[in-house]
């Protein structure tokens, strides 16, 4: 499970009120100047899109302040950006971004696995599978801007891209910290890590929660480059040029070689993977180390 854990980040802008008004942040295109004639930005209260039809490619940025934790509104409006670019015949590629400042995404919201009913863990769990299987599956080359920390479930979006830039700033950490707050990634989290850098360091990284530099990042292969922090969206961009320059059928028939034995392992036993989850949340221990977390982030605030 993607949590917060090791950004300090004040209280009471982690403590949100659980009424967020779902179907409000669903509602329709915003415009915005200055992205050249007839260009317009569209998305929702917490996913703004960017998009630039001539090469084909949309920036999405997260933007659900102070650390864009993965609600379960930012979920489902993330997957239903996705499903419009990846429906548009427009759109070949995304890079996927924060529109924040020092911070990617931090991970899962802690008050949505706190003090919840277990109709409530189920649903989130499943809005979180939804995105991943989204994400990770897409047809559309993704490339990951990561412009700030990315702990735990920020990590797990990183590493559903098919490529990563990072910025180097030493608050720029990433990586599986799970088992420092006493919770255990889901098995498909373990699957992308393996991937990604091999059995022995997702091992090692899973085990202690490791949060890497951008420089150990690189070097164990959980991001594909590191640059400057002013760079990172442009070269994001050029990233995805190299990527463009192949024929679609044949990378999208390569990608689905690749990764969907990965996937089915989750789409075989999604229902099972679920109810996991909600046993394990719901135990009273994990609540109340949940608990102890959220109040010394309230303490801290």
């Amino acid at each position: 499970m993607a949590l917060m854990a090791g950004l300090r980040v004040p209280a009471r802008a982690l403590l949100r009120s659980g009424c967020w008004l779902r179907g409000a942040a669903l509602a329709g295109a915003e415009a915005a100047a200055g992205l050249g004639a007839g260009v317009r930005r569209f998305g929702s209260q917490r996913v703004l899109v960017e998009p630039d039809p001539a090469a084909g490619v949309a920036v999405v940025k997260l933007k659900s302040p102070p650390v864009n934790s993965l609600s379960l509104e930012l979920l489902t409006e993330l997957v239903i950006s996705l499903e419009k670019l990846d429906n548009d015949k427009t759109f070949r590629g995304i890079v996927l971004t924060s529109d924040l400042c020092g911070v990617f995404s931090a991970g899962l919201d802690l008050t949505e696995l706190c003090g919840r009913s277990p109709a409530h863990y189920a649903e989130y769990w499943r809005a979180l599978q939804e995105l991943w299987l989204r994400l990770y599956l897409s047809g559309l080359v993704s490339v990951a801007a990561v412009n700030g920390a990315s702990p735990a479930g920020g990590c797990l979006l990183c590493l559903s891209c098919d490529y990563r830039v990072l910025a180097d700033s030493p608050s720029c950490v990433i990586g599986p910290n799970e088992t420092r707050l006493g919770i255990v990634a889901p098995f498909w989290f373990k699957d992308c890590m393996v991937n990604t850098v091999g059995h022995r360091a997702a091992e090692q990284a899973l085990q202690l929660g490791t949060l890497f530099p951008p420089a150990e990042a690189l070097r164990v292969g959980l991001v594909d480059q590191v640059v400057p922090e002013d760079q990172v969206q442009s070269t994001a961009l050029a990233a995805m040029a190299r990527w463009l320059a192949i024929p679609d059928h044949a990378r999208q028939l390569t990608k689905s070689m690749m990764r969907k034995p990965t996937a089915d392992r989750l789409a075989k036993h999604r229902e099972a993977d679920v109810q996991s989850f909600v046993s394990f949340v719901s135990r009273d221990s994990i609540q109340k180390a949940l608990q102890t977390y959220l109040e010394k982030l309230k303490q801290k605030g």
